[in-house]
């Protein structure tokens, strides 16, 4: 046989091959085995489902695309080089349609594990409440899942994915080791402000208000600083109106270190360096809701690790920064982007009902009839019980055992709402048959 003959009989094999193993990518109904509780919202699915049944469409189509060019006369005239150039960027699609199945399976995976995957499921619930912002924007629908590792990280919707599309969902990665405690909240709600940030393109308005500030203050680093790091800052912001004080000790406990990370500065991350950001989550959450327990939380900071035995440059650096964190944070409070149509980001989020006075107290009545806890929104909740874990009002033990039960009331709730929605309709079974 000829050479190149043999080699495009490969290919072609390959190719049709590669088509076997698509047709085993089962839609996410048929292979997820989940209590009810634990899925994910059905526009959620759908929007997943409908997504890879596009793409797998698209890769069939592709692979015969290239079946059809290879035995055309085109294609036996090619030369063996020419057709592993088209293949390969076959296989190239390929791969990753199958990227992007693994990304939407890791966030369905852990929804069969007994008890974990309906606490993920409330999660879903937690997200949706802290991206609410009725009237400015649609917020697109957001699913949870948990994997090892230190921090938690969102792949917003519309960005991205492996191949190019975009993704239908949001999809949000909780670390395990912030299972269960309000601190969870911490990590989540930060990842739903980066999506709550770009949708109300927070990034780019704060950084011209920055990027003046600088202009008017040009031998002043700080603000060079903040609008490297805004992104990032914005986020904790979020979590901070959102969830209170509850933000701010979730961040402390992810970026315990070593002292040298605490204090490893890297002028290009984009994430403030650990020790400045705690102060600036601090100065955050004073200006949204003053009490001197900012303050408090500030000092013990600074006794966890303090600057004693930094070298001079660091030391100047960080006075520098946190000389102008208080105008910084009060920057974000009343800034005002188009978006919001003439509304500051603190009147936009409300926040005159999570200030610590107002969590206290209601914490102190919800005690007498705890199950009205889960009534409230979720957000408001978390911002109850970690007021009160401030306050030291509630022990460790009881905090989780308390948000546990929570996440799976959520769950339960949205899944016996969406069968109670569909319980009206005429069964899809039974239409099948008389239409």
């Amino acid at each position: 046989m000829p050479t190149a003959v043999l080699a495009k009989r490969l290919l072609s094999e390959e190719a049709r091959a590669l088509r076997t193993r698509l047709e085993r990518l089962k839609p996410f109904s048929l292979t997820m085995p989940m209590v009810m509780a634990a899925a994910i919202s059905p526009s959620a699915m759908d929007a997943i489902e409908r997504h890879m049944t596009l793409a797998r469409r698209n890769m069939n189509a592709l692979v015969g695309w290239f079946l059809g060019w290879l035995s055309s006369s085109e294609g036996h005239r090619a030369a063996a080089s020419e057709a592993q150039r088209r293949f390969a960027l076959v296989r190239l699609r390929f791969n990753s349609i199958l990227s992007q199945f693994e990304i939407f399976g890791d966030v369905l995976t852990h929804r069969s594990q007994h008890e974990t995957g309906v606490w993920v499921a409330g999660l879903d619930d937690v997200a949706a409440d802290a991206l609410a912002l009725p009237g400015y924007y649609q917020p697109p629908e957001v699913v949870c899942y948990v994997d090892r590792g230190h921090g938690a990280a969102i792949r917003r919707a519309r960005t991205r994915l492996p191949g190019g599309e975009e993704s239908p969902v949001a999809i949000i990665r909780v670390p395990r080791e912030r299972m269960v405690g309000s601190g969870v909240a911490s990590s989540l709600v930060h990842e739903v402000g980066h999506q709550a940030a770009a949708l109300l393109d927070l990034p780019y308005s704060l950084r011209a208000v920055l990027r003046r500030t600088s202009s008017q203050a040009p031998n002043d680093f700080s603000w060079r600083y903040f609008d490297r790091t805004i992104s990032e800052v914005i986020a904790d912001f979020w979590s901070i109106a959102r969830v209170g004080i509850a933000a701010t000790i979730g961040l402390i406990a992810v970026v315990s270190l070593p002292r040298a990370f605490v204090f490893a500065i890297d002028l290009e991350d984009p994430h403030p360096f650990p020790w400045i950001r705690v102060k600036l989550s601090c100065a955050m959450g004073d200006a949204l809701f003053p009490h001197p327990q900012w303050a408090a939380l500030a000092r013990a900071w600074e006794a966890l690790y303090p600057l004693d035995g930094l070298d001079e440059p660091r030391r100047e650096l960080i006075g520098q920064l946190q000389a102008r964190i208080p105008s910084f944070a009060r920057l974000l409070v009343d800034h005002r982007p188009k978006a919001l149509r003439g509304r500051s980001l603190s009147e936009a989020l409300a926040v005159e009902e999570r200030q610590p006075a107002r969590l206290s107290a209601l914490f102190h009545v919800l005690q007498t009839t705890p199950s009205r806890l889960r009534d409230v929104r979720p957000t408001l909740a978390f911002a109850v019980i970690g007021q009160a874990r401030a306050d030291g009002l509630i022990a460790p033990e009881e905090e989780s055992q308390l948000i546990g039960n929570l996440l799976t009331y959520w769950a339960t709730r949205s899944a016996l709402a969406f069968s109670a929605s569909c319980a009206v309709l005429p069964s899809m079974r039974v239409r099948q048959f008389v239409n």
